[in-house]
């Protein structure tokens, strides 16, 4: 008889709010994700934001008809995968910086609106030392409202490019 090979299957995370504010540096009003899940280790995650009508965006994004800005569902893309970046490398890369280095193919489907929740589906393309390239789409209701691909490098705060 032969013994079947099993090969351990990446374990899946996920983090709260709390955890993600130790994980990466953003704070309100800039901080676009309130939750992420199904993170597997150099693969991918899904960030969860709850958009919501008290955020500082809408009083001039539109009064009349809010609508989240395309750049504010990039960042929570961006957000998510750095998220996920931590969670691949492990606590000695928390509160890190990561900065964009080009976001390619961006495509905006459907207004996001408050009161939707959006899930950001981020996957891991390569990565080579600092710098990490995603793909990711957002949805709402299981609806394509926006993707990205995009790649960013991860600095410790001593390594900020100066002004």
């Amino acid at each position: 008889m032969t013994e079947a090979r099993v090969e351990a299957l990446p374990t899946m995370g996920s983090a709260d709010i709390s955890r993600i504010m130790r994980m990466i540096p953003h704070r309100f009003p800039m901080l676009m994700i309130d939750k992420v899940v199904d993170m597997i280790p150099d693969v991918s995650a899904v960030g969860i934001k709850n958009v919501s009508i008290n955020e500082p965006q809408f009083a001039g994004h539109f009064p009349a008809h809010p609508v989240m800005p395309g750049v504010m569902i990039v960042e929570a893309m961006a957000q998510t995968a750095a998220v996920l970046v931590v969670h691949t490398l492990g606590p000695a890369s928390e509160g890190k910086l990561v900065y964009f280095m080009t976001i390619d193919n961006a495509r905006f489907r459907k207004p996001v609106v408050p009161g939707d929740r959006m899930s950001v589906h981020v996957q891991k393309l390569r990565s080579r030392g600092p710098v990490w390239k995603f793909r990711a789409d957002a949805k709402v209701d299981g609806q394509l409202v926006a993707e990205a691909e995009y790649s960013a490098m991860i600095l410790d705060r001593d390594q900020a490019p100066a002004r």
